[in-house]
Protein backbone atom coordinates (compact mmCIF):
# COMPACT_ATOMS: atom_id res chain seq x y z
CA UNK A 1 0.00 0.00 0.00
CA UNK A 2 1.26 3.62 -1.04
CA UNK A 3 1.30 6.65 1.42
CA UNK A 4 2.73 9.51 0.73
CA UNK A 5 4.49 11.77 2.89
CA UNK A 6 3.84 15.18 4.92
CA UNK A 7 6.53 17.47 4.03
CA UNK A 8 6.15 19.72 7.12
CA UNK A 9 8.31 20.58 9.83
CA UNK A 10 8.97 18.36 12.76
CA UNK A 11 8.79 19.57 16.32
CA UNK A 12 10.33 17.43 19.29
CA UNK A 13 7.47 15.98 20.65
CA UNK A 14 7.31 14.83 24.17
CA UNK A 15 4.79 14.39 26.82
CA UNK A 16 5.17 15.53 30.36
CA UNK A 17 6.21 13.35 32.81
CA UNK A 18 3.12 12.84 35.42
CA UNK A 19 3.61 12.58 39.08
CA UNK A 20 0.75 10.45 41.25
CA UNK A 21 -0.77 13.69 42.51
CA UNK A 22 -4.58 14.30 42.21
CA UNK A 23 -4.63 16.95 40.43
CA UNK A 24 -7.34 17.20 37.35
CA UNK A 25 -6.18 16.54 33.95
CA UNK A 26 -6.94 18.80 30.55
CA UNK A 27 -5.13 19.30 27.42
CA UNK A 28 -2.91 21.99 28.96
CA UNK A 29 -2.62 19.96 32.59
CA UNK A 30 -2.77 16.26 31.68
CA UNK A 31 -2.32 14.14 35.21
CA UNK A 32 0.83 11.68 34.70
CA UNK A 33 2.43 8.34 35.83
CA UNK A 34 6.35 7.86 36.72
CA UNK A 35 7.93 8.30 33.15
CA UNK A 36 8.40 10.16 30.15
CA UNK A 37 7.51 9.22 26.90
CA UNK A 38 7.76 11.00 23.53
CA UNK A 39 6.33 10.86 20.47
CA UNK A 40 7.42 9.70 16.55
CA UNK A 41 5.86 8.95 12.50
CA UNK A 42 5.01 6.69 9.37
CA UNK A 43 4.73 5.78 5.44
CA UNK A 44 4.54 2.91 2.77
CA UNK A 45 1.57 0.06 3.12
CA UNK A 46 0.16 -2.80 1.80
CA UNK A 47 -2.35 -3.03 3.43
CA UNK A 48 -5.29 -0.96 4.99
CA UNK A 49 -5.75 0.12 8.81
CA UNK A 50 -2.85 2.98 12.68
CA UNK A 51 4.28 9.65 22.17
CA UNK A 52 7.13 7.49 22.43
CA UNK A 53 7.92 5.84 25.86
CA UNK A 54 11.60 5.38 26.99
CA UNK A 55 12.22 1.81 27.30
CA UNK A 56 12.98 0.09 30.48
CA UNK A 57 16.35 0.30 31.81
CA UNK A 58 16.21 -3.15 33.66
CA UNK A 59 17.86 -6.31 32.81
CA UNK A 60 16.33 -7.80 30.03
CA UNK A 61 15.21 -10.92 28.81
CA UNK A 62 17.10 -12.50 25.99
CA UNK A 63 15.08 -11.74 22.47
CA UNK A 64 15.00 -14.97 21.31
CA UNK A 65 13.92 -16.47 24.41
CA UNK A 66 10.54 -14.57 24.75
CA UNK A 67 8.83 -16.20 28.31
CA UNK A 68 6.44 -18.74 27.25
CA UNK A 69 2.87 -17.63 27.57
CA UNK A 70 0.79 -20.81 28.15
CA UNK A 71 0.47 -19.86 31.59
CA UNK A 72 -0.32 -16.21 31.31
CA UNK A 73 -2.64 -16.03 33.49
CA UNK A 74 -3.83 -16.60 37.83
CA UNK A 75 -6.07 -19.39 38.01
CA UNK A 76 -9.73 -18.92 38.13
CA UNK A 77 -9.59 -18.95 41.74
CA UNK A 78 -6.76 -16.62 42.10
CA UNK A 79 -7.60 -13.38 39.73
CA UNK A 80 -7.03 -10.08 40.97
CA UNK A 81 -9.74 -8.30 41.60
CA UNK A 82 -10.39 -5.14 39.37
CA UNK A 83 -8.64 -2.65 41.49
CA UNK A 84 -5.04 -4.75 41.03
CA UNK A 85 -5.69 -5.75 37.90
CA UNK A 86 -5.99 -1.75 36.57
CA UNK A 87 -3.13 -1.36 38.88
CA UNK A 88 -1.14 -3.82 37.01
CA UNK A 89 -2.18 -2.04 33.70
CA UNK A 90 -0.92 1.42 34.78
CA UNK A 91 2.27 0.25 36.41
CA UNK A 92 3.50 -2.58 32.90
CA UNK A 93 2.15 0.39 30.63
CA UNK A 94 4.23 3.00 32.29
CA UNK A 95 7.07 0.63 31.84
CA UNK A 96 6.58 0.54 27.98
CA UNK A 97 5.03 -3.29 28.57
CA UNK A 98 1.67 -3.04 27.02
CA UNK A 99 -0.82 -4.94 28.43
CA UNK A 100 -3.38 -3.49 25.91
CA UNK A 101 -6.07 -1.31 26.55
CA UNK A 102 -6.69 -0.43 30.29
CA UNK A 103 -10.11 -1.91 31.41
CA UNK A 104 -9.83 -3.44 34.64
CA UNK A 105 -9.77 -6.75 33.52
CA UNK A 106 -7.31 -9.88 33.52
CA UNK A 107 -6.85 -11.18 29.99
CA UNK A 108 -4.22 -12.18 27.46
CA UNK A 109 -2.30 -9.07 26.88
CA UNK A 110 -1.54 -8.04 30.82
CA UNK A 111 -0.46 -11.58 31.29
CA UNK A 112 2.34 -11.53 28.26
CA UNK A 113 2.91 -8.30 29.72
CA UNK A 114 3.75 -9.26 32.74
CA UNK A 115 5.90 -12.26 32.00
CA UNK A 116 7.77 -10.25 30.30
CA UNK A 117 8.58 -7.28 32.31
CA UNK A 118 9.32 -9.96 35.32
CA UNK A 119 11.94 -11.92 32.77
CA UNK A 120 13.14 -8.35 32.03
CA UNK A 121 14.04 -7.97 36.03
CA UNK A 122 15.55 -11.09 36.44
CA UNK A 123 12.95 -12.96 37.94
CA UNK A 124 10.97 -15.67 36.98
CA UNK A 125 8.12 -15.14 34.34
CA UNK A 126 5.38 -16.37 36.48
CA UNK A 127 2.73 -14.19 35.06
CA UNK A 128 1.54 -14.05 39.03
CA UNK A 129 1.86 -10.42 41.12
CA UNK A 130 3.93 -11.33 43.87
CA UNK A 131 4.74 -9.73 47.16
CA UNK A 132 7.24 -7.37 45.81
CA UNK A 133 5.12 -6.18 43.07
CA UNK A 134 1.86 -5.97 45.29
CA UNK A 135 3.77 -3.03 46.85
CA UNK A 136 5.12 -1.51 43.57
CA UNK A 137 1.17 -1.35 42.55
CA UNK A 138 -0.02 -0.09 45.97
CA UNK A 139 2.28 2.91 45.44
CA UNK A 140 0.72 3.89 42.30
CA UNK A 141 -1.70 6.97 43.71
CA UNK A 142 -4.10 7.85 42.90
CA UNK A 143 -5.55 4.76 40.24
CA UNK A 144 -8.04 7.72 38.49
CA UNK A 145 -7.62 11.27 38.05
CA UNK A 146 -10.36 13.71 36.60
CA UNK A 147 -10.18 14.70 32.69
CA UNK A 148 -12.08 18.36 32.31
CA UNK A 149 -12.77 18.38 28.65
CA UNK A 150 -11.84 21.70 26.93
CA UNK A 151 -12.16 23.46 23.70
CA UNK A 152 -8.36 22.14 22.67
CA UNK A 153 -10.13 18.73 23.40
CA UNK A 154 -13.42 19.15 21.40
CA UNK A 155 -11.23 20.80 18.32
CA UNK A 156 -10.35 16.63 18.15
CA UNK A 157 -13.38 15.70 17.30
CA UNK A 158 -15.60 15.89 13.97
CA UNK A 159 -18.56 14.28 11.53
CA UNK A 160 -15.96 11.73 9.97
CA UNK A 161 -17.73 9.37 7.60
CA UNK A 162 -16.22 5.59 7.64
CA UNK A 163 -16.25 4.95 4.03
CA UNK A 164 -12.96 6.20 1.72
CA UNK A 165 -14.65 8.61 -0.36
CA UNK A 166 -15.93 10.66 2.19
CA UNK A 167 -12.81 10.56 4.14
CA UNK A 168 -10.90 11.81 0.95
CA UNK A 169 -12.83 14.90 1.14
CA UNK A 170 -11.66 16.05 4.98
CA UNK A 171 -8.48 17.82 5.84
CA UNK A 172 -7.97 15.61 8.61
CA UNK A 173 -9.46 12.38 10.45
CA UNK A 174 -10.40 13.29 13.93
CA UNK A 175 -12.05 11.53 16.10
CA UNK A 176 -15.49 10.63 15.95
CA UNK A 177 -16.64 10.92 19.69
CA UNK A 178 -15.75 12.48 22.87
CA UNK A 179 -15.99 9.01 24.13
CA UNK A 180 -13.06 7.81 21.73
CA UNK A 181 -11.10 10.68 22.36
CA UNK A 182 -10.64 10.42 25.96
CA UNK A 183 -10.57 6.84 26.12
CA UNK A 184 -7.54 6.65 23.18
CA UNK A 185 -6.10 9.68 25.65
CA UNK A 186 -6.03 7.11 28.48
CA UNK A 187 -5.27 4.17 26.57
CA UNK A 188 -8.54 3.01 27.74
CA UNK A 189 -11.65 0.67 26.69
CA UNK A 190 -14.73 3.10 26.27
CA UNK A 191 -16.83 0.88 28.34
CA UNK A 192 -14.18 0.99 31.35
CA UNK A 193 -14.41 5.15 30.87
CA UNK A 194 -18.41 4.78 30.98
CA UNK A 195 -18.10 2.13 34.27
CA UNK A 196 -16.15 4.70 35.47
CA UNK A 197 -18.42 7.59 34.96
CA UNK A 198 -21.67 5.97 35.83
CA UNK A 199 -24.81 8.42 35.57
CA UNK A 200 -23.35 10.33 32.82
CA UNK A 201 -24.50 11.08 29.10
CA UNK A 202 -21.03 10.47 27.47
CA UNK A 203 -22.82 10.80 24.37
CA UNK A 204 -23.39 14.07 25.26
CA UNK A 205 -20.11 15.39 26.48
CA UNK A 206 -19.04 19.23 26.45
CA UNK A 207 -16.19 22.26 27.24
CA UNK A 208 -16.11 21.42 30.99
CA UNK A 209 -17.61 17.92 31.36
CA UNK A 210 -15.20 16.06 33.75
CA UNK A 211 -14.52 12.25 33.37
CA UNK A 212 -13.06 10.02 35.73
CA UNK A 213 -9.93 8.25 33.83
CA UNK A 214 -7.31 5.75 34.05
CA UNK A 215 -4.22 7.86 35.61
CA UNK A 216 -1.89 7.05 33.14
CA UNK A 217 0.08 9.37 30.82
CA UNK A 218 -1.71 10.36 28.14
CA UNK A 219 -1.39 9.93 24.89
CA UNK A 220 -1.70 13.81 23.49
CA UNK A 221 -2.34 14.14 19.83
CA UNK A 222 -2.44 17.91 20.08
CA UNK A 223 1.50 17.73 20.49
CA UNK A 224 2.19 15.13 17.46
CA UNK A 225 3.45 16.70 14.55
CA UNK A 226 3.84 15.70 11.10
CA UNK A 227 7.57 14.41 9.44
CA UNK A 228 8.34 12.85 6.56
CA UNK A 229 11.43 11.01 7.43
CA UNK A 230 12.74 10.99 11.08
CA UNK A 231 16.23 11.31 11.08
CA UNK A 232 18.32 8.69 11.60
CA UNK A 233 19.48 7.90 14.86
CA UNK A 234 22.88 5.54 14.98
CA UNK A 235 22.63 4.98 18.18
CA UNK A 236 19.99 2.66 17.85
CA UNK A 237 20.78 1.08 14.82
CA UNK A 238 21.77 -2.35 16.71
CA UNK A 239 18.11 -2.82 18.12
CA UNK A 240 15.92 -5.48 16.69
CA UNK A 241 12.43 -5.39 16.46
CA UNK A 242 10.81 -8.95 16.63
CA UNK A 243 7.42 -9.82 15.85
CA UNK A 244 5.87 -13.02 17.10
CA UNK A 245 2.78 -13.78 14.42
CA UNK A 246 1.45 -16.07 17.14
CA UNK A 247 1.73 -14.42 20.43
CA UNK A 248 0.84 -11.48 18.86
CA UNK A 249 3.76 -9.32 20.74
CA UNK A 250 6.19 -7.13 18.95
CA UNK A 251 9.51 -6.92 21.43
CA UNK A 252 12.04 -4.34 20.92
CA UNK A 253 15.14 -5.78 22.04
CA UNK A 254 18.64 -4.22 22.21
CA UNK A 255 21.98 -6.65 22.77
CA UNK A 256 19.37 -9.18 22.42
CA UNK A 257 17.45 -8.41 25.77
CA UNK A 258 13.81 -7.18 25.68
CA UNK A 259 13.27 -3.57 26.77
CA UNK A 260 9.79 -3.58 25.83
CA UNK A 261 6.63 -5.29 24.19
CA UNK A 262 3.40 -4.45 22.99
CA UNK A 263 0.01 -5.92 21.60
CA UNK A 264 -0.17 -5.95 17.65
CA UNK A 265 -2.08 -7.44 15.37
CA UNK A 266 -0.06 -9.21 12.54
CA UNK A 267 -1.80 -9.43 9.27
CA UNK A 268 -4.25 -12.60 8.39
CA UNK A 269 -4.63 -15.91 7.03
CA UNK A 270 -5.35 -14.05 3.51
CA UNK A 271 -2.33 -11.61 3.86
CA UNK A 272 -0.55 -12.35 6.53
CA UNK A 273 2.55 -10.70 7.39
CA UNK A 274 6.00 -11.83 5.62
CA UNK A 275 7.51 -14.40 7.65
CA UNK A 276 11.27 -13.14 7.27
CA UNK A 277 14.11 -10.37 8.20
CA UNK A 278 13.61 -7.18 6.86
CA UNK A 279 15.04 -3.72 7.66
CA UNK A 280 13.20 -0.42 8.73
CA UNK A 281 13.54 1.72 5.38
CA UNK A 282 11.63 4.57 6.66
CA UNK A 283 9.74 5.86 9.56
CA UNK A 284 7.24 9.06 8.83
CA UNK A 285 4.94 10.97 11.43
CA UNK A 286 1.24 11.42 10.38
CA UNK A 287 0.89 9.64 7.08
CA UNK A 288 -1.21 10.23 4.29
CA UNK A 289 -2.86 6.88 3.19
CA UNK A 290 -4.06 5.76 -0.53
CA UNK A 291 -6.99 3.50 -0.12
CA UNK A 292 -6.73 1.30 -3.12
CA UNK A 293 -9.55 -2.14 -2.85
CA UNK A 294 -7.38 -3.86 -5.06
CA UNK A 295 -4.18 -3.24 -3.18
CA UNK A 296 -5.66 -4.67 -0.06
CA UNK A 297 -7.04 -7.23 -1.21
CA UNK A 298 -4.89 -8.83 -3.94
CA UNK A 299 -1.58 -6.62 -3.36
CA UNK A 300 -1.75 -4.73 -6.62
CA UNK A 301 -2.01 -1.20 -7.39
CA UNK A 302 -4.84 -0.07 -9.58
CA UNK A 303 -6.43 3.23 -11.11
CA UNK A 304 -9.28 3.59 -8.52
CA UNK A 305 -7.60 5.08 -4.95
CA UNK A 306 -8.68 7.83 -2.34
CA UNK A 307 -6.30 9.57 -0.74
CA UNK A 308 -7.01 9.47 2.95
CA UNK A 309 -5.71 12.83 4.89
CA UNK A 310 -3.92 12.36 8.07
CA UNK A 311 -4.94 12.35 11.88
CA UNK A 312 -5.91 9.93 14.41
CA UNK A 313 -8.52 7.78 12.90
CA UNK A 314 -6.41 7.82 9.40
CA UNK A 315 -6.58 3.98 8.46
CA UNK A 316 -2.79 3.57 9.37
CA UNK A 317 -3.18 5.90 12.76
CA UNK A 318 -0.26 8.35 13.52
CA UNK A 319 2.92 6.56 12.59
CA UNK A 320 4.46 4.12 9.68
CA UNK A 321 7.64 2.39 9.81
CA UNK A 322 8.17 1.37 6.30
CA UNK A 323 10.14 -2.50 6.08
CA UNK A 324 11.93 -3.22 2.47
CA UNK A 325 9.15 -5.78 1.99
CA UNK A 326 6.96 -3.69 -0.65
CA UNK A 327 3.78 -2.23 0.81
CA UNK A 328 4.64 -3.50 4.32
CA UNK A 329 5.18 -1.71 7.67
CA UNK A 330 4.28 -1.36 11.51
CA UNK A 331 1.84 1.41 11.64
CA UNK A 332 -0.96 2.59 14.24
CA UNK A 333 -4.72 1.88 13.83
CA UNK A 334 -8.13 3.88 13.66
CA UNK A 335 -9.51 1.13 15.70
CA UNK A 336 -7.55 0.66 19.26
CA UNK A 337 -10.19 -1.96 20.23
CA UNK A 338 -9.54 -4.10 17.70
CA UNK A 339 -5.51 -4.99 18.34
CA UNK A 340 -4.79 -8.11 18.94
CA UNK A 341 -8.10 -9.36 17.71
CA UNK A 342 -8.67 -9.19 14.29
CA UNK A 343 -6.86 -8.71 11.05
CA UNK A 344 -4.53 -6.79 9.09
CA UNK A 345 -3.91 -6.54 5.75
CA UNK A 346 -0.50 -7.56 6.11
CA UNK A 347 1.19 -5.00 8.12
CA UNK A 348 2.23 -4.82 11.99
CA UNK A 349 -0.32 -2.71 13.76
CA UNK A 350 -0.27 -1.20 17.29
CA UNK A 351 -2.62 1.23 19.44
CA UNK A 352 -1.83 4.68 18.44
CA UNK A 353 -0.29 5.44 22.05
CA UNK A 354 1.95 2.39 21.62
CA UNK A 355 2.68 3.15 18.22
CA UNK A 356 3.71 6.58 19.51
CA UNK A 357 6.23 4.73 22.11
CA UNK A 358 7.76 2.56 19.54
CA UNK A 359 8.84 5.08 16.96
CA UNK A 360 11.32 6.99 18.69
CA UNK A 361 13.04 3.83 19.96
CA UNK A 362 13.77 2.67 16.52
CA UNK A 363 15.55 4.33 13.33
CA UNK A 364 16.22 3.72 9.76
CA UNK A 365 18.55 0.64 9.15
CA UNK A 366 16.99 -1.25 12.02
CA UNK A 367 16.84 -5.19 11.45
CA UNK A 368 12.81 -6.42 11.54
CA UNK A 369 12.22 -10.19 12.52
CA UNK A 370 8.77 -11.80 11.87
CA UNK A 371 8.73 -15.39 12.81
Amino acid sequence: MFIRNLFHIFSTLAIATIGFVPMPATAANPASVRTSHNFVSAQTVAAAETAAARPSTSPSPSAKDAPSQNNASPSAQLLPDEDKVTRLQIYLDEHSFGPGKIDGRWGEFIGKALQRFQAANGQPPSGQIDAALQQELEKISPVYTTCTLTDADLHWVGNIPSDPAGMAKLKKILYRSVLDYVAERYHADPEFIRKLNPGQNLSNLKKGSTLQVPNVQPFQIESIQPMADLPPRPELAQRIIRVDTKGRMLDLAEANRIIASFPITPGSKSLPAPIGTWKVVKVTILPIFRWDEAMLKHGRRSANFYTIPPGPRNPVGIIWIGLNKKGIGIHGTESPDTIGRSASHGCIRLANWDAARVVHQVTVGMKVEIF
